[in-house]
């Protein structure tokens, strides 16, 4: 049958469809039937690649996450800076401001999957702390940084400020995720990572709570 013909168009169109409507009604609200309206398909060719719109969601998360870290890929390539340091800062700060990275977040705080978040946090700690730490030693040469043990601090880094302070995990409101923002500047500090500065904080802020008051108001639709 002609839908069969591309299977993997097919299969990016329920997936590019999906994360629309999960950022524009939220997860609990979307319904099969929504992605099967917008996207024009069948339910035999939805069904032929999801069997559940959880299945769905897992696909949409793991092309997010496969987004970021291509960004952040590029980002070490490309980004420039007078020292190490300061490229660390501005790959940060280039992370947060990326709308597309945190377009999903509101969608996520109500359907949090175990498995995609341990999933991340092996990412995070085997492949994205290596490459910190490789610029973390730059700096240590270069003498904007000065961090005993690089590969650890990569790693501690790494997994707090994506894991321990995001709020979607753990349902906190933007005061509560401030202050582990501050506390995670505090302990960079003395560890000799001073590269999360009072900015990016805010930047930060602005972004979760921008997403928890989209969140609180996809909540509230009548289902």
């Amino acid at each position: 049958m002609a839908r069969n013909k591309h299977p993997e168009q097919t299969l990016e169109k329920i997936v590019e469809t999906a994360a629309q409507l999960f950022v524009e009604k939220g997860y609990e609200q979307t319904s099969i039937q929504d992605i099967l309206d917008v996207s024009g398909l069948s339910k035999g060719g939805l069904y032929h690649h999801f069997k559940s719109k959880e299945q769905i969601f897992g696909a949409v998360m793991e092309k997010r996450i496969l987004y970021v870290n291509n960004l952040f890929h590029e980002l070490i390539r490309d980004t420039q800076g007078e020292n190490a340091r300061e490229k660390l800062k501005k790959i940060l700060y280039r992370l947060a401001i990326d709308t597309k990275t945190h377009s999903l977040d509101q969608a996520v705080a109500s359907h949090v999957e175990p498995y995609l978040i341990v999933g991340g946090m092996q990412g995070c700690v085997l492949h994205d702390a290596p490459i910190i730490a490789e610029l973390i030693q730059k700096g240590n040469e270069d003498g904007s940084l000065q961090v005993d043990q690089p590969e650890l601090c990569a790693e501690i880094f790494s997994f707090l400020l994506n894991y321990w302070t995001n709020p979607v995990i753990f349902s906190r409101k933007p005061a509560e995720t401030k202050a582990r923002l501050d506390y995670l500047q505090t302990m960079m500090k003395k560890l000799g990572l001073d590269i999360l500065d009072d900015a990016l904080i805010a930047v930060l802020l602005k972004t979760m709570h921008a997403n928890s008051c989209l969140d609180q108001s996809q909540q509230k639709r009548p289902s």
